[in-house]
């Protein structure tokens, strides 16, 4: 039997799995939405996110480290309400203007050149011929002090103190036994394990306290007398050569505190307070000083007993009280502050200009 000319039939089309989308589907909404991020398996790391725009900023360190000299020492000194006012008023009426800064002035040093040619050989055949007697000298030091010198290493290994009078009397006996050595620096290399290092902070802490306490002694005993120009002139001086030096210790103060400490020196910095506290004692003693001439010079020609000497004119007299005045701020600011007796004359002083010129 033939068979006839049936076509076959297209197989039917494939039915999507259980979850899946189908092709009109896909045709009218688009790609599909990319797949969720995987989750992390338990103990392991996730992938970084990209961050839109600079992270926020690191927290604030708690507990961060003060500066060890933030504290000021205890003092007798504080802030005044009326000094800078006072001294506004009465520098406005005396100048008229605003004080003017002196720009510091700049030393120049010129270096000299090194000795050349034929005094330079000869200073070299000096120094050789020389050099043999120096070595022998030291090597005799070494065998002579050799005693003494382990001594003083073990002296100055466990030396520690917090009294700066007893720093002072044991490097005075350190340097009763130095000053012999013909050369410190050869002697005592040829000693293994000799501290240098705090042989050296010893001197620079002794020293650092012997300068600032003949500061205090000088201004304690300093002798206020007229004539009181020359008296200012003298203090100012001072003042600006202290200041200058203090400035310099301040800048360095937290560096050398931890120098010293590593070497078991307290260090007594109150000294600089003291220092501060002198200064003003001082400009009070101008100030009365200044206010005590300034009455007696009143009586006398109220009373016409004596005529006013020539300095002592009503105007020059104004101009000699403001000038202390003068210096009794440039003192508050360089203390950083007065005690109730300069608090007391620093008004009457101020007074007294004022009532001059009908204010």
């Amino acid at each position: 039997m033939p068979f006839k000319n049936v076509s076959t039939p297209p197989p039917p089309p494939m039915m999507p799995s259980k979850g899946s989308a189908s092709n009109t589907m896909l045709l009218e909404k688009g790609p599909p939405p990319p797949p969720p991020p995987l989750m992390p398996s338990k103990g392991s790391v996730p992938n970084a996110m990209p961050l839109k725009g600079p992270g926020p900023p690191p927290p604030p360190q708690f507990g961060a480290r003060k500066s060890m000299f933030q504290t000021r020492s205890a003092t007798k000194l504080k802030r005044s309400t009326q000094m800078p006012n006072l001294f506004r008023d009465i520098r406005s009426m005396m100048e008229g203007s605003s004080l003017t800064v002196k720009a510091s002035s700049v030393r120049k040093v010129q270096l000299g050149g090194s000795t050349g040619g034929k005094a330079g050989l000869a200073a070299s055949l000096a120094e050789m011929t020389k050099r043999s007697t120096f070595f022998q000298q030291v090597e005799e030091d070494i065998k002579k002090y050799s005693k003494s010198i382990m001594e003083l290493k073990a002296d100055i290994n466990s030396f520690q103190t917090k009294d700066m009078i007893k720093l002072l009397k044991f490097q005075s006996n350190v340097e009763s036994i130095l000053q012999f050595l013909t050369d410190e620096s050869q002697v005592l290399a040829k000693f293994e394990g000799f501290p240098s290092k705090k042989l050296e902070t010893l001197r620079t802490a002794a020293a650092l306290y012997s300068k600032f306490d003949t500061i205090v002694t000088t201004l304690k005993n300093w002798d206020v007398v007229l004539p009181l120009g020359q008296l200012l002139d003298k203090i100012e001086k001072y003042l600006s050569k202290i200041k200058l030096q203090l400035d310099a210790f301040e800048r360095s103060k937290d560096e050398e505190s931890r120098k010293f400490k590593s070497h078991n020196i307290d260090f007594e910095f109150h000294i600089v307070t003291k220092i501060r506290e002198s200064m003003v004692d001082l400009s009070s003693s101008c100030m009365e000083l200044a206010l005590k001439e300034r009455r007696e010079s009143k009586a006398a020609v109220e009373n016409q007993e004596t005529m006013a000497k020539p300095d002592q004119k009503p105007k020059e007299s104004i101009k000699m009280l403001w000038r202390v005045f003068q210096l009794a701020f440039r003192v508050y600011s360089f203390a950083g502050g007065q005690d109730d007796r300069a608090e007391k004359l620093a008004k009457e002083l101020a007074d007294e200009i004022l009532i001059e010129n009908g204010l």
